[in-house]
Formats: C-alpha cells, structure tokens, sequence
C-alpha cells in the first residue's frame, strides 16, 4: 500500500497536505511542447485526492488554473458525501505591474469574488499577495484589503509569495495576520536560509516552497549528461538552468545528482524524492509544492513518505551544497531586478484586459 500524505496545521482548525498540488503548469503557455492532455490531469487529481493530497496551489494569474480546479471541484460536488473542506485550495492575488498604483478596495474585493466563482468555492482558504514593485506605493494598504475581506468571510487565511524578509516584516508590523510565506528553496537555491528561515520561525510563519525538484532538474536520466544536450521543455526549465548554472555549475550539478543517486537507492526512491524530503525537513517549512502535468507520476509524490533521511545524509548534502554559492540576494530579489535574467522570464502583467 501507498504511503498517504503527512498533513500539517498551517492555521487553527485548518490543516494542508505536505506536498501541494502545483497547478501553474496548467496555465497556457507553460510548456514549450504543446499543449497538455487535461483529462489525463483531471485523473491525476483524483488520485492525488485519494492518496490524502488534498491541496492544490494555483493563482489568479495562472491562465485558466482556477477554472480546472473549480471544474474538478463542481464534479466532487454531485457526491452527497463531499463536503468543501475535503479540497484546500491556495490561490493568489497578484495585480498586474502595471496597474499597482490603482489597486483598491473595490477592485481587490472583484479579482477575490472572480476566484470564488472559478474555483466553486464558498470561502477561498488562503490567499497568497504578491506585489511586483515595493517601489510602488500601496503595498501594506492593499494587504489589508485581504484582510477585510478576510473578516467579511471570503478568505480564510491572508499569506505571502515572493517577499523578501524586510518587507514580510514590513506585514506584519502592520499587523497583517500571514499565516505562510511561498518562496522559492531547494538543494540550489538556498537564499531563505540567509533571513527569511529565522524570521518566519520567530514569528510563526510557515514557509510554503516550490522549485523543488528545480523543474524536473533532480532525476536520473539528466546523469552524465552534458549542458549543451540539454534542451529545456517549460519555462520552469528555462529558469531552473540559470539557477544551477549561478550556484552549482553543471559539474557540481553532476557530482550532487551521483551523491542523491546513492541515498535514493539506499532508500528505494528517485533522486526528486530525496530533493522534496531534504527542503521538508528544513526549518520553518510547512509543504512543499510539485506541480501536476500528468497523471504518470502521482505514486512519486506518495514516496515522499515512504522513509526520511538519515542525519548524517542531511549532513553530507549539507556540507557538500555549502561548498558552492547561492544566489545573490534574499528571495526573489534576482526575479525583481530590473535587467536580470531571472526578471526577462517573469510575466508581470497577465490581466491586462481584466485590471481596467
């Protein structure tokens, strides 16, 4: 029998799976090879539901992410037996850069009552905010519109995705009631290590990740081969070659993959449960986030908790990533630099049509 997924109380009376359903490769165009089979996906969701993956991360900006979800959720629905608080789902609110400076209370409250009607839901249980340009005024006013609306009993819970540590405590300071941080982490990117870590810990806030498995990065199949065979299938990967490239460099990639090929054999898994365990075990991390693109790998998320990781092989991966740097600068700092790489593949303005 399949190991069910761990759960854990992200808030009081409110509990997630430990590995979220990622559904921003739902989104159009994601992939760079065509167009994904959606009823192979929808498979896939049921599954994970009956494995105990019960929550499933998308975002306003995720093009036709909710409207799948709320699809998978209207047909749960014609069950007597389901009752909504069997499904979590996180979504987002991420204004466009270019519309920051005209976000109110009444266009907020529009973009969280479009989600609700997407999603099927009658209270959408986490909101996560994001906001392009701290250089723009509104930031903290704009939070507390979801909170607002979290009073008014449309959100369950207010969180964060891509700050960095001074401007979180700049939240809550402000007295925002963040419940989680989403950022990226993984054996590559280490930068919520630096502050973000600590600060979450001191104040009881949760850090939801994805790049975990960096795109797909962490398996097998990429061992012994070279950078220049290498072809990337999603934009994910397009992002992903630049992180391994600025921290481990391909050689170090290598020699990482070979020392993770030891321990998953050791543990009867592959190398991507051994990368989800490693970022699972860390400090102040509440879940992880894999996306779902098919219904082929739904027993690999399930093996994540078929064992767990000796000290001394968190030591040896430890010991051997601190040899090589990280990424400059706090979380998403990189991503909103004007003139980064990491910035030219960010998608800052989705809505334009609908933030008018």
């Amino acid at each position: 029998m399949e190991p069910k997924a761990q759960r854990f109380e992200l808030a009081p009376d409110y509990s997630i799976s430990r590995v979220l359903n990622g559904c921003w490769q739902l989104s159009q165009g994601h992939s760079l090879n065509g167009p994904l089979d959606m009823s192979d996906v929808k498979k896939a969701f049921y599954e994970l539901k009956d494995l105990g993956f019960t929550t499933f991360d998308c975002a306003d900006i995720y093009t036709g992410a909710e409207e799948f979800i709320g699809s998978f959720i209207a047909e749960l629905k014609k069950d007597p037996a389901f009752h909504e608080e069997d499904i979590q789902v996180h979504t987002k609110f991420v204004p466009d850069l270019e519309y920051l400076d005209k976000v109110d209370f009444a266009f907020t409250e529009k973009i969280i009552d479009r989600s609700l009607m997407r999603l099927h839901k009658d209270i959408l249980d986490v909101v996560q905010f994001h906001w392009w340009d701290y250089d723009v005024d509104g930031m903290i006013r704009t939070a507390g519109y979801l909170d607002e609306l979290r009073r008014k009993g449309k959100i369950r819970c207010v969180s964060g995705t891509n700050f960095d540590t001074k401007h979180l405590a700049m939240l809550v300071d402000a007295g925002i009631p963040i419940v989680s941080m989403q950022t990226q982490y993984s054996l590559f990117d280490r930068r919520p290590e630096k502050q973000m870590e600590k600060y979450c810990l001191d104040h009881g806030i949760s850090l939801i990740c994805y790049g975990t498995l960096a795109g797909g990065f962490f398996a097998e199949r990429y061992i012994g081969v070279p950078r220049e065979a290498i072809r990337p299938e999603t934009r994910s990967q397009v992002k992903y070659l630049q992180v391994i490239e600025d921290s481990l460099g391909w050689d170090g990639y290598q020699k990482l993959l070979k020392m993770m090929k030891t321990m998953a054999d050791h543990h009867s898994v592959g190398l991507s449960q051994i990368s989800s365990r490693w970022v699972l075990d860390r400090p102040a991390v509440a879940a992880v986030i894999i996306g779902v693109r098919n219904s082929r790998h739904v027993y690999d998320n399930a093996r994540i908790f078929s064992f767990d990781l000796s000290d001394e092989e968190k030591k040896q991966l430890d010991d051997f990533i601190s040899a090589y740097p990280t990424l400059d600068g706090e979380p998403f700092k990189l991503e909103r630099t004007i003139g980064s790489k990491y910035r030219n593949i960010m998608h800052m303005n989705i809505n334009e049509d609908e933030q008018q």
